[in-house]
């Protein structure tokens, strides 16, 4: 029995149903160890799968593939969603197919038979999942919660109150038993064939009988697809509940079924319905030509096609960059000193941002700060460092390291080597140098991805791990640069997400697929074209500079030190932050000569993605993760 409601593959099974042949075992279910081989290309587009043994199986052939969608257009409000950290993929993703599973059980009305829930997470889901908190993500899904709304403050005491209590409120009215350690299965050296972020839901009843069963894959920036609906259904949208999806974003992707049968004498919506469809880079330019408009103007037009007004719009793009302001004030005003987990990482941004301001007010301890405020609440007070802050804090390695964490040993200072003064080769006087783009940037950048780190609210922009890059351009941008902030607002995401489509159709934004180049890369490269826009710039230029901004972050892995979104994923968005910049300006520079289209980076990093090692794939099987040693003074799990 399908699951009608939404068009998902789950089974219905009772004693006499006995399970289909779909079950039967198969490649997909076979335990396969995780290698380096260079991986196949799967029918989703920016998906890639290891090589798998002839097995006599059949393996489905190009032509039964199916087609990528005809053009590259989703929502703006989809690429930029509001969510939890620390992943997207990891966590977001989870928690959406968790309200997923149990809105199905609802609609088929067999959540009242649920007696256990059994939760198998495949490849890198496994592999990086406590760090990244899938375990808290689905269970919560599960009981109900969305990454939108839940009160991150409750995250932690939901979770501990199931392991405690072991039990589980199934969409917030069913509660039964709930063993972590029985009940949630970690397959780490097992890869489902569609997507290296694979997990299974399974619900048995009283008598031990499977009620039904689903696959769900997070792809990457929260979205999450299933088997058998992975080119129509959530790759595109990200709504939990189909029948509030407005219906040209359910068809213009379809495969040629309908997935919502239209209302007495309406046709199916079709991809015509977007008034500017776009599946290239080089398309998106000939559009602006044709009818001398921007890209942010194009963007715009294909939201209104999604049944959004004007007043809309500039509604949803505000409060998502509200949320971004937010995030970036609540990482430069925290009074924690240490990221959650065993590395206890010092946050950075707090000290970082007083240094700034220090530098503007010399000698003052101010109140607010108007320069931090996106709103109208104030930014509440910080106190000017004492001069001898960053003499005094021994305890503070050149990495941000606390003494009192697990790389204490780390963080004690040594002994200042000054140099020779009777040398023939004298020695640089000691000297601090502000330079306030970097500065601001790299204090935007980081205090986002502290709080992200910390399961904190942000904006999925396009994905958790890379989230820091384009807020910290846009305050930037807001804050120093701009005359009319609210049009650099909306100029600035609605170009980068023109920009981000291109690359979720034409490669991926999901590290577990691409490594780090599909998230940092893919953000720097939207960022660059957003301040280019800002700037003034024409279409050609704008896309120029987001082929710079990925092209020299190409082949960059994921490898996080103990499965943290922390190191090195912290610093990176800050240093995306600044190369942003940098692209754009080279790009406005050039005078329109160049040499290499975004359409051809899209595909190199396409390609690159297709041969980098699973091992590089937020996997955290090499790279910093191994080389750095982590004393094991505290349980691994």
């Amino acid at each position: 029995m399908l699951f009608t409601a939404t068009a998902r593959f789950a089974l219905r099974i009772t004693r006499s149903n006995p399970l289909p042949s779909l079950y039967k075992p198969s490649l997909a279910h076979r335990p396969r160890c995780i290698s380096s081989t260079p991986p196949l290309r799967s029918p989703i587009a920016g998906t890639v799968l290891d090589p798998l043994e002839d097995s006599g199986e059949d393996v489905p052939s190009a032509e039964a593939e199916l087609q990528k969608p005809e053009h590259a257009v989703i929502s703006t409000f989809d690429l930029f969603s509001i969510g939890v950290g620390p992943s997207s993929s990891h966590t977001v993703g989870p928690m959406r197919a968790g309200k997923i599973f149990i809105n199905d059980l609802l609609e088929l009305d067999l959540l009242e038979k649920v007696k256990t829930v059994k939760i198998s997470l495949y490849g890198s889901l496994a592999a990086t999942g406590k760090g990244h908190h899938t375990p808290q993500a689905i269970l919560l899904g599960l009981e109900g919660s969305d990454p939108e709304t839940i009160d991150t403050g409750t995250i932690p005491s939901r979770y501990a109150a199931i392991q405690e209590n072991k039990t589980l409120l199934l969409g917030g009215k069913h509660r039964i038993t709930y063993d972590m350690d029985r009940d949630m299965l970690w397959r780490w050296d097992q890869v489902l064939k569609t997507h290296p972020n694979g997990m299974r839901f399974s619900c048995f009843d009283e008598n031990g009988d499977l009620l039904a069963t689903n696959e769900y894959f997070s792809v990457g920036g929260g979205f999450v697809v299933n088997e058998k609906t992975k080119v129509d259904e959530n790759l595109f949208y990200k709504g939990v509940d189909k029948s509030v999806v407005q219906a040209a974003r359910l068809h213009q992707h379809s495969s040629g079924i309908p997935l919502l049968p239209p209302t007495e004498g309406q046709s199916p919506p079709s991809a015509d319905d977007v008034p500017y469809p776009f599946k290239s880079g080089d398309s998106l330019l000939n559009l602006t030509h044709t009818h001398n408009m921007t890209i942010a103007q194009i963007v715009h037009d294909n939201e209104r096609s999604f049944g959004l007004s004007d007043e809309d719009i500039h509604n949803k793009l505000m409060r998502i960059w509200g949320v971004m302001d937010d995030c970036i004030r609540t990482g430069v005003h925290t009074t924690e000193t240490t990221l959650p987990g065993r590395l206890q990482l010092r946050r950075r941004a707090p000290m970082l941002y007083r240094r700034l301001m220090r530098g503007f007010y010399p000698g003052m301890a101010m109140p607010h700060f108007s320069a931090i405020e996106g709103g109208q609440k104030p930014a509440g007070a910080i106190d000017r460092p004492e001069a001898n802050q960053s003499q005094t804090q021994s305890g503070e390695s050149f990495s941000g390291q606390s003494s009192g964490g697990i790389w204490g040993q780390r963080s004690a200072r040594a002994t200042r080597v000054v140099g020779k003064f009777d040398h023939a080769m004298l020695p640089e006087p000691p000297r601090k140098t502000m330079i306030p783009a970097m500065d601001f940037l790299s204090a935007y950048a980081i205090a986002v991805n502290e709080v992200n780190a910390s399961g904190g609210r942000i904006v999925t922009s396009p994905t958790n791990g890379a989230a820091g890059v384009i807020p910290a351009v846009l305050k930037y941008i807001v804050e120093f640069v701009s005359d009319d902030p609210e049009k650099s607002v909306k100029t600035f995401l609605l170009t980068a997400a023109a920009v981000g489509m291109l690359f979720k159709r034409g490669s991926t934004i999901s590290a577990a697929e691409g490594g780090c180049q599909a998230e940092v890369g893919v953000a720097c490269s939207m960022a660059s074209a957003g301040f280019a826009a800002c700037m003034g710039a024409s279409p050609e230029t704008v896309l120029q500079a987001a082929e710079i901004g990925i092209e020299h972050n190409l082949g960059l892995t994921c490898d996080p030190i103990d499965g943290l979104v922390q190191v090195p994923c912290i610093e990176r968005n800050s240093l995306a932050a600044v190369k942003a910049v940098t692209a754009a300006q080279l790009s406005m520079a050039a005078d329109g000569v160049y040499s290499v289209t975004l359409d051809e980076a899209i595909e190199a990093m396409r390609l690159t993605a297709a041969d980098m090692s699973v091992k590089y794939k937020e996997t955290s099987l090499s790279g910093l993760a191994t080389t750095v040693r982590i004393p094991l003074t505290v349980p691994a799990c």
